[in-house]
């Protein structure tokens, strides 16, 4: 079969594609709860300004729902990457609670990114993308996770024992 021959071949970069690949099943419950949070769970609240630390989301940039939503979709979208990267892609045995801690502080400072991005790259893009801009500022934030969360999977989280 091609794939296995493949894989064979390229066993880095196979493990690089299928990472890719099951990182979908997380970035589609990103979106999904994103569109949940600003739509339906936190949609009152998206008039109102959220200013805090170094996270300022206007009203103009989804207010409090923004936030909050970014944040939601964000964790839960890491829970369920966990488990899959975990299982699927790099087949990892090692002892969650030797690893847990390292994968916190990843998503902790991909995710303090992640939530802090999103008002700046709304404010820069909205004049041209409109309603589109929340879910374009969610696309890079995906590539910047991606970025961050491979190599620290691959050679820290999940290596092999």
């Amino acid at each position: 079969m091609a794939i296995r021959k493949f894989k064979e071949k390229h066993p880095d970069l196979f493990e690089f594609i299928m990472f890719n690949i099951m990182s979908n099943v997380a970035t589609i419950t990103n979106f999904i709860v994103l569109w949940i949070g600003t739509g339906l769970l936190f949609a009152s609240l998206s008039e109102i300004n959220f200013h805090w630390f170094i996270f300022n989301y206007s009203a103009t940039e989804g207010g409090l729902a923004g936030f909050l939503s970014f944040l939601l979709a964000y964790v839960c979208a890491q829970i369920v990457n966990f488990i899959v990267q975990r299982k699927f892609v790099f087949s990892a045995t090692v002892d969650i609670k030797k690893v847990l801690p390292w994968y916190i502080l990843t998503v902790t400072v991909a995710g303090i990114l992640s939530v802090w991005l999103p008002p700046y790259m709304i404010k820069l893009t909205q004049p041209f993308l409109h309603g589109f801009a929340p879910t374009f500022a969610n696309i890079v934030n995906i590539v910047l996770q991606v970025v961050i969360n491979y190599p620290m999977m691959k050679f820290k989280i999940m290596k092999k024992e």
